[in-house]
């Protein structure tokens, strides 16, 4: 991998002349490095987890996980022109046996430490999977197993072979597996100690190996990162000072604070509030990258959504183009969970466009009608790691389903509430009887894009199929792509699959998103990686 960083810029203090009366006056300067503080405004409304295994959905991993640590195999985001590829984070390579496709050898990077100073190897890496895989070690936490485990499911055993190779076996040959170790990220296993066995305090004294360190966490408050100056890549050494994290789940509080310069940086800006931003001097970043904006529907019994009708009118009856008006721009319609020019995405029959028309005559075939609404109830959140602008998406989905005779009805949730609820499952009570949840993803690998929501194995509460999907198709389908190595033969079985799923119209596909950002003028440095995640390493602030 090839990082760019960006040279560090230096602020010189103005010279001072230093006088002496009764004597000649002696000019004399002094050069002072300005610090520089990074205050991002996150969607979030609580600081997410810091012990290793984020909460917060992918937010959290943006912010708390890969800036404190590492994965055995991290993401290159060092490119705004390519999607994010695999690159080696703790391990330096892998490879799965000649012998036997179920098991991984991984090697691991000498030389490394935690922040505490102790020592990166295959015991290390042991007790960390021990802390969300043995239920009987003195390290197990619940919180964190429940946040990964459903993004490794096919993690079936591991095992030291010696200080720096460990190996794992996997259910079932898979081809993703890879993939999901990206969402494995390791704790020091001698702070945790050092605090007395007490997960609660190491969220607030954490230590892993990434490029920041926590060194101040207020719940609910800020969370205050430093660079890790022993970083085991002298090319993302961080090139500010300090980061904040401040939690902002209203944007139009986060708009105001980058307006009255409380912060430097906000995620998601709303739309209506740009012009106005820009206007200021604002910078807006975005740049389109595998994540879609969908309704997961409820297929149990007496959801309205298992009648292929009331699906296919759904689809028919979002006017995407105004909504990408809406929102300033800030979105792709989406036609499925893919992109149209992505290899996984086929050749459906079914077209998904804007046709209230065609809408309104499979709801009539169905019964439905004007004086007879389908009625539909959907889980939304107020804002939360990618969910765009919910609200007022939601509303406009709302005013265009009325029209053609689909009655929406919201639960109203905040984003620590929906998020569990996503592997709880539509049967379960927190779900409130409703038919559909509103959870945004991203989609970087087949496992994220369609395993864990489409497979019957991913129904809950083994993964994040929440709507309950048993489709025997479906599952032979993604069977036969997990377990093929070739690309390009997995290419074409994903997208058999993605083609079936489009017809079915199994799915609302609303948007993709362009991860809109705003940022000071001073901010400079960021490159915004075609990832859910991005790389604060190169940020600096130009004074």
């Amino acid at each position: 991998m090839v990082y760019k960083k960006t040279a560090q810029t230096w602020h010189w203090a103005a010279p001072v002349a230093a006088l002496s009366l009764g004597l000649a006056a002696l000019a004399s300067t002094t050069t002072v490095q300005a610090e520089q503080t990074l205050r991002i405004a996150m969607t979030a409304s609580d600081i997410p987890l810091t012990t290793g295994q984020p909460d917060s959905g992918f937010e959290g991993y943006r912010f708390v996980g890969y800036t404190i640590y590492d994965a055995l195999i991290n993401w290159d985001m060092s490119s705004a022109d390519e999607v994010s590829g695999l690159t080696p984070g703790l391990a330096e390579s892998w490879e799965v046996d000649e012998d036997d496709q179920q098991v991984w050898h991984f090697h691991l990077r000498e030389g490394v430490t935690f922040h505490d100073g102790s020592d990166w190897n295959a015991d290390a890496a042991i007790w960390n999977l021990d802390k969300v895989y043995d239920e009987d070690s003195p390290q197990f936490d619940a919180r964190q197993a429940g946040n990964v485990r459903g993004r490794i499911p096919s993690m079936d055993g591991y095992e030291k072979v010696d200080d720096y190779t460990i190996s794992f076996t996997t259910s079932e040959p898979d081809a993703w597996f890879p993939y999901q170790l990206t969402f494995l990220l390791f704790s020091s296993p001698a702070q945790w100690e050092a605090l007395d066995g007490d997960w609660d305090e190491f969220a607030r004294q954490p230590s892993g190996t990434g490029p920041f360190k926590l060194t101040r966490l207020v719940p609910r408050e800020r969370a205050v990162l430093e660079p890790f100056a022993d970083y085991w890549d002298a090319d993302r050494v961080p090139q500010v000072d300090r980061v904040e994290l401040l939690p902002m789940p209203e944007s139009s509080s986060r708009t105001s604070a980058l307006l009255s310069d409380q912060v430097d940086w906000i995620e998601s800006p709303a739309a209506d509030a740009i012009a106005r931003m820009e206007s200021q001097g604002m910078t807006i970043t975005s740049n389109p990258y595998p994540h879609t904006w969908p309704y997961q529907f409820s297929m149990l019994e007496g959801s309205p959504w298992r009648d292929i009708n009331v699906r296919k009118a759904a689809n028919l009856a979002v006017d995407r183009e105004g909504l990408e008006t809406l929102l300033g721009g800030l979105m792709v319609p989406a036609v499925g969970t893919v992109n149209p020019d992505h290899p996984w995405f086929g050749e459906p029959e079914f077209e998904i466009s804007y046709d209230p028309d065609e809408a309104r005559r499979l709801l009539a075939e169905s019964g439905y009608g004007p004086d007879n609404p389908v009625e539909i109830k959907v889980l939304i959140s107020t804002s939360g790691s990618g969910q765009m602008q919910p609200l007022a998406m939601n509303e406009y989905i709302q005013q265009t389903f009325s029209e053609v005779g689909i009655e929406l009805e919201f639960e109203v949730m905040d984003w620590e509430s929906l998020f569990p609820n996503w592997r709880r499952g539509a049967d379960h009570e927190t779900s409130l009887d409703a038919h559909a949840t509103n959870i945004t993803f991203g989609w970087l690998d087949p496992f994220a894009a369609f395993y864990r929501f489409m497979h019957s194995s991913m129904a809950p509460p083994n993964g994040f199929n929440w709507g309950y999907m048993d489709d025997p198709e479906y599952d032979r389908l993604l069977d036969e792509a997990k377990v093929t190595f070739d690309q390009e033969a997995q290419d074409a079985l994903l997208a058999e699959f993605h083609a079936r799923m489009v017809d079915d119209a199994a799915w609302l596909w609303v948007a993709h998103d362009v991860g809109p950002r705003a940022m000071n003028p001073r901010v400079q440095g960021f490159v915004q990686a075609q990832n859910w995640f991005q790389d604060l390493t190169p940020v600096y602030i130009e004074e």
